[in-house]
């Protein structure tokens, strides 16, 4: 071996050896109120769904302001994701995936809302504004009436169109081990 290949693997290993020690001194275990923060993920059953509520019409207001530069108005024709449409397509030569025709849990876009949109502010949206951009998409998929109203309890029980369109691999069905 060479004499220059030796002092690279033992500076190396110092390196990691340093960097093992300092990684263990550096920073203190998280608190219970600190989790608590960052625990924010929804379910498809809806746990861990917040308190709040919204409307189509305040999300409609909500939408316009924070979303429609990049989704398009009503969702469509934005430089980002199409939102509405697409049912009925996925069998087809051309599908396109939307929320209303693709996504099989309501509860998933309440969560995609809440901590990563708006794109140029990820988590800015009130929880209640999250429930009204929910229930405005929903609502432009035909999913919820133009009237409707989304929170914690009524949120899980939306049955999307598709909902069985996903096989889940057998280690994750309730059956198995």
């Amino acid at each position: 071996m060479s004499c220059r290949r030796k002092v690279l693997l033992s500076g190396a290993a110092v390196f990691a050896l340093v960097s093992s020690a300092v990684a263990s001194e550096f920073g203190r275990p998280a608190t219970p109120n600190e989790i608590a923060l960052w625990d924010i993920d929804v379910r498809p059953d809806g746990k861990g769904l917040p308190q709040g509520a919204g409307t189509v019409a305040r999300g409609k207001d909500v939408f316009s302001e924070n979303c429609a530069a990049c989704h398009g108005d009503n969702g469509v024709g934005g430089i980002k994701d199409r939102l509405a449409g697409g049912q009925g397509t996925l069998a087809s030569a051309m599908p396109v995936k939307t929320v209303g025709s693709f996504w099989p849990y309501a509860t998933t876009l309440f969560d995609y809302i809440h901590r990563a949109m708006p794109y140029q502010a990820p988590g800015s949206l009130s929880v209640d504004d999250t429930y009204a951009v929910a229930a405005y998409i929903l609502s432009l998929n035909g999913i919820l009436p133009p009237d409707g109203k989304l929170d914690s309890h009524s949120l899980p029980d939306i049955r999307m169109p598709n909902r069985d369109g996903f096989i889940p691999e057998p280690e994750f069905s309730n059956g198995s081990k």
